[in-house]
């Protein structure tokens, strides 16, 4: 029986799942590809779950495919035609997805880093859009990383396939911070409880807002924005959140110690 690649856990309302193929520096192999969506699926349809954690064991986040298994297969037969699913589960989960960075990520990892919602790292962290290195092009993930980097930054690194820094991806926007490597779990917890406090209904339809197209305009937007506004207001879980705040206690939804 193979081992898994990728293992799943619950606790406390956030689901853990972790890439442990450390051999091939976490390359998204079809093992790998298909361990990943079953997981990300079952943290999506699992009604405990608030939030999503995902992170690695050894040195690296993600190398991007795995080279060996795409070396001599057809177009059809690559990692590519499956690859962004995994990005659209990430990008269009309705729990917010979080991502710990103790490693570097490359190529599809960075698609994968770019379509979650957090993104904390190890400020040891190094990144690269490598594949014009070796003569292919990063299509597939420019899709999650142009709408997060400076339009500047992405002619760079695009081109480059240069190696950048924990400090500069926070600086285009690619992750959400870099810390020393000693405080990485303890910011990822502070997300992870503080993601944790909003109303999961009111959290997947923030998600929907900020993802959906923009009005042209402020007043050409706000008839619909009332509308959602006072349907959340009018909800249950509205409502028990607003009865919450007066109590001076928790929502329910919140998860317990």
């Amino acid at each position: 029986m193979t081992d898994e690649l990728v293992h799943y856990s619950l606790a406390r309302g956030t689901a853990t799942i972790t890439l442990d193929s450390p051999h091939n520096r976490n390359a998204l192999s079809g093992q790998l590809r298909r361990e990943l969506r079953a997981c990300l699926a079952e943290a999506r349809d699992d009604e405990q779950v608030r939030v999503i954690v995902l992170t690695h064991t050894g040195s690296v986040f993600c190398a991007g495919m795995d080279l060996k298994e795409a070396c001599g297969a057809g177009a059809v037969d690559q990692g590519v035609n499956e690859f962004p699913e995994i990005l659209d589960q990430i990008w269009t989960s309705p729990k917010p997805v979080v991502v710990r960075l103790a490693g570097t990520a490359r190529a599809g990892g960075v698609g994968m880093v770019a379509a979650a919602d957090i993104v904390v790292a190890a400020r040891q962290v190094t990144f690269a859009f490598s594949e014009v290195r070796i003569g292919v092009v990063p299509a597939v993930i420019s899709l999650t990383v142009l709408p997060r980097i400076a339009p500047r930054a992405a002619q760079e690194l695009f081109l480059t396939g240069e190696v950048f820094d924990a400090e500069r991806a926070a600086g285009i926007g690619l992750i959400t911070a870099a810390v020393d490597a000693e405080k990485l779990d303890d910011e990822v917890d502070r997300y992870v409880r503080a993601l944790a406090m909003g109303g999961p209904r009111a959290l997947a339809a923030t998600k929907e807002l900020l993802a959906g197209p923009k009005p042209a305009t402020p007043s050409a937007g706000f008839a619909a924005m009332n509308a959602l506004s006072a349907r959340f207001f009018a909800s249950e879980e509205g409502q028990e959140g607003i009865t919450a705040f007066a109590q001076k206690r928790k929502p329910r939804w919140v998860p317990g110690d």
